[in-house]
C-alpha cells in the first residue's frame, strides 16, 4: 500500500536480543523497506551489540525506545523511564552511533507522569542530540507511570502538539517528527506545516487502508490503481510461506482484520476472519474465501 512510508517494529529488548532467539526477533522481508529496528533497554554496551546486530540484518534505522511505560519496561529502568535520565541517554545514543553507521534515532515523550514543563522536553532532546543522533520522534504526551495502562497512556494523557511545534522552532537542524493522536492524512499534512515529519500509530493497523493513498498524498508520488482485493493477493504469498514455515494463520490474519474497516462489508470480512482463524486446520483458504465473501457483498450492495 505504501513503498515510501518507514516501518517500525515493536520494541525488542537488549536482552531478548543478545540472549534470546535473535532471528525471530530481527528477521524482516525485503518489501519492508524502509524499516527501522526499535530497541529498549538503558546499558550503553548492551545497546551497542543490539544495534550492531539490527545492522547485521539489513535494517535501515536503529530506534531507540524512551517513551514505552508498561510496567515491564519500569522494572527494567528504560522506555519513558528514561525522559528523568537525558545524560544516560545521550551515552546510550553516543554508543550505538559509535557501534554502526546507520541512523540513530530516539522515540520519547514529553515528560512522566505530572511533568508540566515544556523545558523538560526541551533540555532531554538537548542533551540527547549530544550524543549524535539527530531525529527526535515526539509522541506528544506525558507518559504515566502509575494509575494508568499503556493502552490508557496512549489516549488519556492530553495532547501537546505546540510543545513539539516548539521543540522544531528550537532546533531548526534537528528532524523532529511528532506522534500521537493522529487519524487522517490531511492531519498530517496540518502537522507537517510545523514538524519535519508524522508517526502513525493506532490508526492504520485499524484502518490499514489509510496507508494506501500515504504515497500519493505525503510523498507526491503517482497514485496507484490499488485495491483491497488487490492488497489481499499481494498477502497471500506471504501467509501460504509463514504457514509453510510453521506459523499459523491467525500470525497473519489477526493483522489484517481492519482490512475492509468503514466498508459495506468491514463487519462480515472481521467475523469470518475472526471466528475462523483460530480453528484447528485453518489456513490460507480461509482468508481467501473471507475476501471473496466481503466483495460479493460489497458488489451487491453497490448494484
Amino acid at each position: 500500500m505504501t513503498q515510501h512510508a518507514r516501518v517500525y517494529t515493536e520494541m525488542v529488548t537488549t536482552g531478548a536480543l543478545i540472549h534470546g532467539d535473535s532471528d525471530r526477533h530481527l528477521k524482516f522481508n525485503e518489501e519492508e523497506h524502509p524499516v527501522a529496528l526499535q530497541l529498549g533497554g538503558s546499558t550503553p554496551a548492551d545497546l551497542a551489540v543490539a544495534a550492531k546486530m539490527g545492522a547485521s540484518y539489513g535494517y535501515d534505522e536503529i530506534n531507540l525506545n524512551c517513551g514505552c511505560p508498561s510496567d515491564r519496561v519500569q522494572n527494567g529502568a528504560f522506555g519513558a523511564c528514561l525522559m528523568r535520565e537525558p545524560e544516560l541517554v545521550r551515552d546510550c545514543v553516543a554508543a550505538m552511533n559509535e557501534a554502526v553507521e546507520l541512523p540513530v534515532t530516539v522515540k520519547h515523550r514529553l515528560g512522566i507522569d505530572d511533568d508540566n514543563s515544556y523545558d523538560i522536553v526541551r533540555d532531554f532532546v538537548g542533551t540527547v542530540a549530544e550524543g549524535g543522533s539527530d531525529v527526535f520522534i515526539a509522541h506528544a504526551r506525558n507518559a504515566w507511570l502509575q494509575g494508568l495502562s499503556p493502552k490508557e497512556n496512549r489516549e488519556v494523557p492530553p495532547l501537546r502538539y505546540e510543545w513539539v511545534y516548539q521543540l522544531k522552532r528550537d532546533f531548526p537542524d534537528l528532524t523532529i517528527v511528532l506522534n500521537g493522536g493522529i487519524t487522517s492524512l490531511d492531519d498530517c499534512q496540518a502537522h507537517l506545516n510545523h514538524v519535519d515529519g508524522v508517526m502513525l500509530g493506532r490508526e492504520p493497523y485499524q484502518n490499514p487502508w489509510l496507508l494506501s493513498q500515504v504515497d500519493a498524498q505525503l510523498f507526491g508520488d503517482t497514485e496507484r490503481d490499488l485495491s483491497r482485493y488487490d492488497v489481499a493477493m499481494a498477502l497471500m504469498p506471504y501467509l501460504e510461506t509463514t504457514l509453510a514455515e510453521g506459523g499459523r494463520v491467525n500470525h497473519v490474519l489477526r493483522h489484517v482484520l481492519g482490512l475492509y474497516q468503514r466498508q459495506p462489508g468491514g463487519k462480515l470480512f472481521r467475523r469470518l476472519l475472526s471466528e475462523g482463524m483460530h480453528k484447528t486446520g485453518a489456513d490460507a483458504a480461509l482468508f481467501k474465501e473471507a475476501v471473496d465473501a466481503t466483495e460479493a457483498l460489497i458488489a451487491r450492495r453497490s448494484a
